[in-house]
């Protein structure tokens, strides 16, 4: 199946915390907003939280931002979740559907939705999971995205395609609520995610970086790969004869 790029309807967000790269994308219009975490923070030495917030807003102005709360307790989860989404209009609280020992975030995802505070909820897995935010959120004002990591649940040699599709049916009659395919892991899954219906992809910039091949020469590609072979051996002038 051939895909056209010009085509694609589904948002881009790109996934990460290195500030030089976050400016960057942003001047790209097919990028739609960002998302972080914090592990993407860690591997950018992010120690100051509010300060890091801040300045990404004042870059990101009209894109979607998404900040992920770093508490594990419903008290300090909605505490965070308000700091976090006055960063700016259009900041949005990633909050995992279940915390480190496994007790669901569901209460703190209620009381963030009832306040109007816009809502990434991150870590699901499951359609159960995906329907128990549904069900929790329906009737409520507050944006929601729900981030299924379809990379990880590939990862276990399950196809992510069925979660996500039953996740778009469930969803589709609410237009504040949107489906995002998380953890991607090449190129070709935007394409996938687009051709699903996916509202939302999140990507690396190592992965967005490789969109400028697409449609490439595959004959051409094909004697370039076997040249940087030839290559990487005659510089390190390993030798069978």
């Amino acid at each position: 199946m051939i895909y056209k790029k010009k085509k694609l309807k589904i948002q881009i967000f790109s996934d990460g915390a290195d500030f030089e790269s976050i400016k960057y994308f942003n001047k790209k219009k097919f990028i739609s907003g960002f998302t972080t975490n914090p592990s993407l923070m860690a591997k950018a030495k992010i120690t100051n939280y509010r300060e890091f917030g801040k300045k990404i807003s004042k870059i990101v102005k009209k894109k979607h931002l998404s900040f992920e709360v770093i508490s594990d307790n419903h008290k300090n989860i909605i505490q965070e979740a308000k700091i976090i989404s006055k960063f700016g209009n259009n900041a949005f609280v990633k909050i995992p559907i279940v915390n480190s020992k496994g007790k669901s975030n569901i209460k703190s995802i209620i009381e963030c939705s009832k306040f109007g505070i816009n809502l990434n909820i991150t870590a699901v897995f499951t359609y159960d999971q995906v329907s128990s935010i549904y069900k929790a959120t329906n009737k409520n004002n507050s944006k929601i995205i729900i981030s299924i990591f379809a990379g990880r649940i590939a990862d276990t040699g399950r196809d992510p395609q069925n979660i996500i599709i039953k996740s778009l049916k469930l969803t589709k009659k609410n237009k504040n609520i949107k489906i995002l395919w998380a953890s991607t892991r090449e190129v070709f899954n935007i394409y996938q995610a687009n051709l699903l219906g996916c509202d939302i992809i999140t990507v690396t910039p190592d992965i967005l970086n490789k969109m400028k091949l697409y449609n490439k020469n595959l004959n051409r590609y094909s004697i370039e790969t076997s040249k940087s072979f030839f290559d990487d051996a005659k510089k390190s002038n390993i030798k069978i004869l």
